[in-house]
């Protein structure tokens, strides 16, 4: 039986395939981040609600990386979390590729 890596090995040799994986990176990544500042401070999903003034099932979309949300949304999350977001503007060397 093969495993997920062999899988996620073998479908990236598609070039298409690697085009969204890759497009989709920094939306992983910043899930990641959202997810990790939470665990970091120790709190739950419902706890960083509390503090925003909104429910739990808003927390998870924001982890689950389903809508859109604004600056403003991710610095009041971030805060709740006991850090600041910052924006760092990189190089796209994908779109060479």
């Amino acid at each position: 039986m093969k495993s997920f890596n062999d899988f996620k090995k073998k479908a990236l040799e598609n070039p298409e395939v690697r085009k969204e994986y890759d497009a989709l990176q920094d939306e992983f990544n910043l899930i990641d981040q959202l997810v990790t500042m939470r665990t970091s401070a120790g709190l739950t999903q419902e706890e960083v609600a509390n503090k925003l003034g909104t429910n739990k099932s808003n927390i998870s979309r924001l982890e689950h990386g389903k809508g859109n949300p604004s600056w403003s949304t991710l610095n009041k999350y971030a805060a709740a979390c006991g850090f600041r977001v910052k924006l760092e503007a990189v190089e796209d060397n994908r779109a060479s590729a």
